[in-house]
């Protein structure tokens, strides 16, 4: 892919507060933890680490009417985000507790709120001027709630004549792989890492992908500490180690390989130097204590 245009994100906007716990959480007791504030959404993840990579970012969501929403608005904007923001009059900004236990590992407590109310009609011609391309979260397609303005985003982009990416973001919530492909059909790139790749093809070997070919025109897929691989339109598999890091904090690794891969495919590097790109990126995201740069 190449093109000069600017990345549309359309996905989760909200609050982290993300707690590192010292041991085993006691049901019922107490526990010492380092706890931090910040604002996360896979949406706003990547459209940050876009930005970091000097891309053009616009991010397309909904907030709430509250102090919340007006926060992370305003943080997205300071760092260089167009934000196409919705503002639900009825339910709060989305928030998510994060906790992260000694070894880097994250479980995650979610109230989507707003995010939950996502509409075709929040999906403008304004938000998509100047893009090249539209990036989809999956967790926006795969809420029944939000999935008609996931389809719609999709084919908006298709009418603009955008390229268009989307990770499927949540292994756990693809209960119907059929329904899944069939939605995400015509996309340009699915980037599914290897747990989402089990719940779409029922294996973890890049070989699987090449299965998703009926469906989109390419597939990349992030395994963590074993890499990345890319399988071409033609079946082709290229692959990268990992790049090393201290796992501090898992959150948010897979919307900053993302922003790696799409920020160099974008300028039209090598597949290989796209892989490392995304690496890069996700090794960036581990080494510390929350999901933005």
């Amino acid at each position: 892919m190449s093109g000069n245009g600017g990345i549309v994100v359309v996905g989760d906007v909200g609050l982290d507060v993300v707690a590192r716990h010292e041991g085993p959480i006691p049901h019922g007791g107490d526990i010492r933890a380092k706890v931090h504030f910040t604002s996360g959404g896979a949406g706003a993840n990547t459209a940050l680490w876009l930005r970091a990579e000097e891309v053009e970012t616009t991010l397309v969501a909904r907030i709430g009417d509250d102090s919340g929403g007006r926060m992370v608005k305003s943080e997205l904007e300071a760092a260089g985000v167009r934000c196409e923001f919705a503002v639900d009059p009825e339910e709060p900004t989305f928030c998510v507790v994060v906790l992260v236990d000694g070894a880097g590992e994250r479980s995650m407590l979610a109230d989507r709120a707003a995010n939950a109310r996502f509409s075709p009609s929040d999906i403008t011609e304004q938000a998509l001027r100047g893009a090249s391309h539209l990036h989809l979260s999956g967790y926006v397609l795969l809420y029944p709630s939000s999935r008609p303005a996931a389809l719609a985003s999709l084919a908006a982009a298709k009418k603009a004549g955008l390229t268009t990416s989307v990770d499927p973001q949540a292994a756990t919530l693809i209960t119907d792989p059929a329904a899944f492909l069939d939605d995400v059909r015509g996309v340009d790139l699915l980037m599914p890492n290897t747990s989402e790749l089990v719940a779409l093809t029922g294996s973890s070997d890049p070989e699987a992908a090449k299965e998703l070919l009926d469906y989109v025109g390419e597939v990349v897929v992030t395994a963590g500490l074993d890499g990345a691989s890319w399988v071409d339109a033609s079946g082709t598999i290229t692959s990268v180690p990992s790049q090393p890091a201290e796992c501090v904090d898992s959150t948010g690794a897979g919307d900053a390989f993302d922003a790696g891969v799409l920020a160099a495919w974008l300028r039209g590097e090598s597949t290989v130097e796209v892989l490392r790109a995304g690496t890069r990126l996700g090794a960036r995201a581990v080494a510390k204590v929350g999901p933005q740069p």
